[in-house]
Parts: structure tokens; sequence; C-alpha cells
């Protein structure tokens, strides 16, 4: 799991009845750990979270159930420093990550000089961007100091 900082957002269901999908406890379960977490997690923290509140869920409904969110625009998927896939609720701004290298804690941060570098990369190469993604790596404060290396 990674740290993230982001307001709390809507009922799950309600996201699910807008996608005119069928709403199912596991869904709504899955929709909510991921909008309401406080970090970005990936499909086995999201497993074990949903795992302690519905016995009977599986990986792979976890798995398919993270397909379908992505699809529907629910969700967006980010590759950090690590091999494998992290989850976060599509949020109504852009943001971007710092990511450390020791750790894996993820800070969300804004910066809005990626609106204008959109105009203006856009412009420039008629070009028309729907999105800036930016992830800096580096080493958090506490991994600097060597207290949390892995």
């Amino acid at each position: 799991m990674v740290s993230s900082t982001r307001p709390k957002p809507a009922s799950a269901r309600q996201v699910l009845n807008n996608s005119s999908k069928r709403v199912t406890a596991q869904r709504a379960l899955l929709l909510d750990l991921i909008r309401h977490s406080d970090c970005h997690l990936d499909a086995d923290g999201l497993y074990r979270l949903a795992k302690e509140k519905h016995a009977r869920i599986n990986l792979s409904t976890v798995y398919r159930n993270l397909h379908l969110f992505k699809k529907l625009g629910l969700i967006e998927e980010r590759h950090f420093a690590e091999e494998h896939h992290h989850y976060e609720a599509k949020a109504a701004a852009e943001h971007q990550h710092l990511c450390c290298l020791g750790c894996g804690k993820v800070v969300e941060f804004d910066f809005p000089l990626t609106q204008k570098l959109k105009g203006e990369i856009g412009e420039e190469y008629d070009f028309d961007v729907a999105g800036v993604e930016v992830s800096l790596t580096g080493l958090c404060s506490n991994c600097r100091r060597g207290k949390k290396r892995k």
C-alpha cells in the first residue's frame, strides 16, 4: 500500500448505479475501499481489506472488478517505482506523485504548471492533450536518514 492524502468521495453505490452496471455487494465494497482509502492500493492489498469485510470474496473477483472500474473510468491505474499496479479513485483534478524508492511511500501534490504545459505542448505540436501524468522518484526524508529502507 502507498500513502496518499485525498478528500473522501461519495457513495460507491451511486457511482455504480450511474454506470448502468449491476450493483453487487462485492462491487460496492471494492469501490468504497478504493475511494475511501488514504493510500494507493494494489490488488493484493485491496483483497486483504475486502476479505476482512466480506469473507467470501476471492482474488479473481478483485481483479475482474478492478478491470471493470478502470474500463468505466471510475479508477486510475498507476505504475509507481514497483512492478505491480496501484489503484486510486478517479480524481476530480489532476495531481502528481512523489514516489519514494526506499519505502514505497507516495505523496500526491498539485502542480499548476501542468495545465499550462498541456496547453503549450498541445498548441506547439497540434495535439489535443487529455492528461498529464507526472511521477517524481527519490527518497523521502525518513529513508534519507536510513530509517525505512526496504
